[in-house]
């Protein structure tokens, strides 16, 4: 390869990888990157793809995703600066960069491992710049590595931080339907006897979380691969019993009982919130779907069955009902079923695991 060419390549190749770098870790926005996305996304489909044949495995494998994914980008992004600095130092080894010891080897995998050693990933190097340019380019190389890594280890640890509050938001939610996932439980809680006044501040918590969970997707988007072995810590499973209790609670609910409740800020932030969050992830794992299309017939029969169901469970609580909310509640879930339904199988859930209020009324 001609010295110059390889050399511009060098430059080029090191400028997209800091710039993908910059992208995911300091410009925090999912879905920006150069080379961090498209990997992450093409390592989940083949590791899903891979884990069908697992049986009763598959889970326990999908479980370490997460973690790999994380490994090999970090890994993928050191290597490629690494070779990066190789393209630069390849034509220049035995004139700009001479070794310490004897003659100095020209070969690719020597300008390879000097790379790594000026980016301060494989330790102390025996070769020296010669020149003034070479000095300085070991000066950045030093600084750019050094920094890569103090920023990726506060990375990590604010990417298991947010994890950890996902994971507790999911459990939580889990907690509140008495561990059914069904939204009647969770507004039989809420509102035990009809009083909703403690009810209300869980509401509001509830959607103070949401809004948090769906900003860490943004700023750390390698949290959508991580995924775990219980239902109940996935987005979908969460996402669904919150969007299913806010349509109960304004389809199902007396109106001149609860129309404060229908009405409140808290109420309404949950439903936007956790909307937000799945067109999110839509736009990520279903980017060409039809995501508005209306549901069949069938669907909406089934669907007129779990609203009749929650209706029971509510009234049984002492909560006062609409007489007719079946059509509003119709209209409410087909605004926001269809993501949960076409996202549960992208994290390789089943859906009866995901939706079990839905699953008893078959």
């Amino acid at each position: 390869m001609d010295a110059t060419i390889e050399e511009i390549l060098g430059w080029v190749l090191g400028f997209i990888v800091l710039l993908d770098i910059f992208l995911l870790v300091l410009y925090a926005r999912s879905n920006r990157t150069i080379i961090g996305s498209p990997l992450s996304h093409g390592l989940w489909r083949l590791f899903v793809w891979g884990s069908k044949p697992l049986g009763r495995w598959r889970a326990t494998f999908l479980a370490f995703t997460g973690p790999m994914i994380l490994v090999v980008l970090l890994v993928t992004w050191f290597m490629l600066l690494s070779l990066a600095a190789a393209f630069i130092i390849h034509p220049n080894l035995g004139t700009g960069i001479q070794s310490n010891h004897g003659a100095t080897p020209t070969d690719f995998i020597s300008a390879l491992y000097v790379g790594g050693t000026s980016l301060s990933l494989v330790g102390a190097s025996d070769f020296i710049p010669q020149d003034g340019y070479f000095r300085l380019f070991f000066l950045l190389t030093s600084l750019i590595g050094l920094s890569l890594v103090s920023l990726i280890v506060s990375y990590i640890m604010e990417l298991y931080n947010n994890l950890q509050e996902r994971n507790t938001l999911g459990l939580r939610v889990h907690l509140l339907s008495l561990e059914t996932g069904d939204a009647a439980e969770v507004i039989a809680g809420l509102g035990p006897h009809g009083m909703f006044d403690a009810g209300y501040q869980v509401i509001a918590q509830w959607a103070a979380e949401i809004a948090h969970g769906k900003e860490s997707h943004h700023f750390y988007p390698i949290l959508f691969y991580f995924r775990f072995r219980e239902p109940y810590y996935s987005v979908s499973r969460t996402a669904l019993i919150s969007l299913d209790t806010v349509t109960l609670i304004k389809s199902a609910l007396d109106d001149e009982e609860y129309g404060w409740l229908k009405e409140a800020a808290a109420v309404e932030q949950l439903w936007r919130g956790t909307l937000s969050e799945l067109k999110m992830l839509a736009k990520t794992f279903l980017p060409k779907t039809d995501m508005d299309a209306p549901p069949d017939e069938q669907t909406c029969m089934r669907w007129k069955r779990r609203y009749a169901a929650g209706m029971e469970r509510i009234q049984r609580a002492g909560i006062k009902t609409t007489k007719s909310g079946a059509d509003e509640y119709i209209s409410l879930r087909t605004q926001w079923d269809r993501y949960v339904t076409l996202l549960a199988p992208q994290f390789a859930y089943n859906l009866d695991e995901i939706d079990t209020a839905l699953a008893q009324v078959k």
